[in-house]
């Protein structure tokens, strides 16, 4: 059945074959997993999925989409539809004693919110597969000094190993977006890579050392901290956000913990 994309709802269908079966082959589904797939669409991705796993819930928003996901998909194993906004959805009802491989062509106008959402159900997860816009992709797997380097890089690689798997080319989506995408694996650490005092602390400092990313830690977290416990963690005040290591924010965080209480703002501030 053919279906009308729909701009509000981000919705770019992938049409490529061989981009499908290259996506699942790095997926690899099994019988008896709890698979999730965020915005399936038409089922490009949901029917192959379907047919190697038995089993497949996923999270769909466009109530007129579903009937035509359910007709293409449904005949090739248990298709549990959940009609709901993803940044609303609790992953915990889902998780049934298994831990969860989230996949999805994610709405790239709204990847990052979910990308913190996830971030919260972290617990609950095995794996994730997504296919991201490019940029998306670069700044999740960035390190230190780089232009692509900021607190969505530092919130995801607190909880997840991030791999770039490869390309996918605008061609490959009816209609073609106007940029390029990529698919990228994000696995939960068996072992944090820091250990943390306060997670709320660690966030707070995050947010408010990138809401300003051009100006030094001096400036953008003068509310927070002084500059002699700045350079108590081996850190320059002189330098900036996008310079510092996953483990100089924790060791700060830490300390600003332990000597001064949770003083972080709940303010937003840019993601980048």
């Amino acid at each position: 059945m053919q279906h009308q994309a729909r701009k509000r709802f981000g919705q770019n269908f992938l049409v490529d074959q061989n981009i499908i079966e290259r996506i699942v082959r790095s997926i690899n589904p099994l019988p008896g997993e709890r698979l999730v797939e965020i915005g399936p669409g038409l089922g490009a991705l949901t029917c192959p999925l379907l047919q190697q796993a038995g089993e497949l819930d996923v999270i769909e928003l466009d109530r007129d989409i579903i009937p035509k996901l359910s007709l293409n998909c449904g005949r090739l194993g248990k298709l549990r539809v959940h009609q709901s906004d993803v940044l609303d959805f609790d992953f915990g009802q889902l998780a049934s004693g298994r831990n969860l491989r989230i996949v999805g062509n994610l709405p790239y106008n709204i990847s990052t919110p979910i990308i913190f959402h996830l971030v919260e159900h972290a617990h609950l997860i095995l794996d994730m597969h997504f296919m991201l816009q490019k940029e998306v992709v670069e700044r999740l797997a960035a390190q230190p000094g780089g232009s692509e380097y900021g607190r969505l890089t530092i919130m995801a690689q607190l909880h997840f190993a991030i791999t770039p798997l490869f390309l996918v080319p605008p061609q490959a989506f009816n209609p073609q977006p106007k940029v390029e995408s990529a698919i990228v694996r994000l696995v939960p650490h068996a072992t944090p890579p820091c250990e943390l005092h306060s997670h709320e602390t660690f966030a707070g400092l995050v947010r408010q050392a990138f809401s300003q990313r051009r100006k030094t830690l001096h400036n953008t977290l003068r509310n927070l901290c002084n500059d002699n416990m700045i350079r108590q963690a081996g850190i320059d005040p002189g330098q900036r956000a996008q310079e510092l290591s996953l483990l100089q924010f924790a060791r700060l965080s830490n300390l600003l913990h332990d000597t001064s209480g949770d003083k972080t703002t709940k303010a937003d501030g840019e993601i980048g």
